[in-house]
């Protein structure tokens, strides 16, 4: 049986496969980048919880990423801001991941472009998103 913490980043992947773009999880970045875009979700930490004892629940602000890029000629930036705005309205939908996590939260990207020798450049960004979830264990 997946702990908590596998069935929430589990839903996370999930909620992000409808999208336009690639959706990925913890794999290397490919070295062509779809037309519509990638996304790579990172498993991220969950960080010290907060512990209540009766009953004993764990309480975590747990951080994943999104590696998010797109690699398109003319229109990268307008791409790329159709990308995150999507990625936003996906975790817009449901912010519980149905009823797995308490609340997720993406919190703004920074971009960068990235200089690729003889291809277009890339433009990144990684979005955090915290999810905030309680187990009765650390490895539950």
């Amino acid at each position: 049986m997946p702990t908590t913490r596998e069935t929430i980043l589990a839903a996370l992947h999930a909620r992000l496969q409808p999208l336009a773009a690639l959706v990925l999880r913890d794999a290397v970045l490919p070295e062509r980048i779809p037309p519509s875009g990638l996304i790579i979700l990172r498993d991220g930490q969950p960080g010290e919880p907060e512990v209540t004892l009766s009953p004993l629940r764990y309480h975590y602000q747990h951080r994943a990423e999104l590696e998010v890029v797109v690699q398109a000629g003319t229109g990268r930036a307008a791409a790329f801001d159709s990308l995150i705005a999507s990625v936003g309205a996906a975790l817009e939908t449901d912010r519980t991941l149905g009823g797995l996590c308490d609340w997720v939260e993406p919190e703004a990207p920074a971009s960068v472009d990235l200089p690729i020798e003889g291809a277009a450049s890339l433009k990144a960004a990684v979005i955090t998103v915290v999810l905030h979830y309680t187990t009765t264990g650390p490895l539950a």
